[in-house]
């Protein structure tokens, strides 16, 4: 029986012949390649190919290891970031207690320096602006209950701040120095020159100075003896001189407030000297 030979048959002969020839033909250019001693082009293929396998497979597996290690230690993490963020809450909390207390500082020399000018003056602290600022007034922390009277004196360790004006059992109204219708007695210190001391809204005005007096520029205003004040407490410096007016019989002067009126915090009250009958 003659066996049937189909052109599948014939197919998968070709390509057996083929890759034999093929394979011979490669085999050939290596020992050419291996005799000249240099590195075949198929050699060169093999082994870049196989460089890039060996790094993708690293790569895959340095992923993977590195999101096991990230699962492994997330709970750890987690703990740890939430002790990172309390301690850093936590600084800025005493961060803020700091400045604060440095803002405070001033306020809280000026008060020791007050009561060491003024012994028996009684400690307060401003609760209250006039919101409106149509009068210059604020209001302070202690009233009739701890000794406050109506017209007394009311100081920072600086200068003088103003004088009660209204009295309540728990607090009291002071009116500023500078207020328009503040009027103290006041005395320029260089040459005893005396003068009533008028607000006149942002500083303090000299006026009924004698023309005789010789004014200067710095020269410190100091409170007269009066209801509210006992001579010698500072109001502040003068700042500016009035043109002198040909035949008037007096000048005036423009003071600067020794005692910071707009960031006012603690005072001192003067208690007035209760007269003995």
């Amino acid at each position: 029986m003659v066996p049937i030979v189909t052109n599948r048959d014939e197919r998968k002969l070709f390509a057996i012949i083929g890759t034999v020839i093929v394979a011979a033909l490669v085999a050939l250019l290596q020992l050419d390649f291996a005799r000249a001693g240099r590195t075949s082009p198929l050699t060169m293929t093999v082994t870049t190919v196989s460089a890039y396998l060996q790094l993708a497979v690293t790569t895959v597996v340095n992923v993977a290891r590195g999101g096991f290690d990230t699962v492994v230690r997330s709970p750890g993490l987690a703990g740890e970031n939430g002790r990172l963020r309390a301690a850093n809450a936590d600084l800025h909390r005493q961060n803020d207690e700091l400045q604060e207390r440095l803002a405070r500082t001033p306020a809280a020399q000026d008060l020791i320096a007050a009561k060491l000018a003024h012994p028996d003056g009684i400690e307060a602290t401003v609760i209250g602006y006039d919101p409106e600022a149509a009068t210059h007034v604020v209001t302070i922390d202690r009233g009739a209950k701890d000794g406050i009277r109506r017209d007394d004196g009311v100081v920072t360790g600086r200068g003088v701040v103003g004088r009660v004006v209204e009295l309540g059992p728990i607090s009291s109204k002071v009116l500023l120095v500078i207020d328009a219708t503040s009027k103290l007695p006041a005395v320029v210190q260089h040459g005893r020159w005396w003068a009533i001391a008028v607000g006149t809204s942002t500083r303090v005005k000299l006026q009924y100075v004698s023309q005789d007096a010789k004014l200067h520029v710095g020269d410190r205003v100091v409170t007269g003896e009066g209801r509210s004040f006992h001579a010698g407490v500072l109001i502040g410096r003068i700042q500016q001189l009035a043109p002198t007016v040909a035949g008037a019989l007096d000048q005036t002067a423009i003071v600067q407030p020794a005692a910071d009126l707009s960031a006012l915090s603690r005072v001192v009250v003067l208690p007035q000297k209760i007269p003995q009958h």
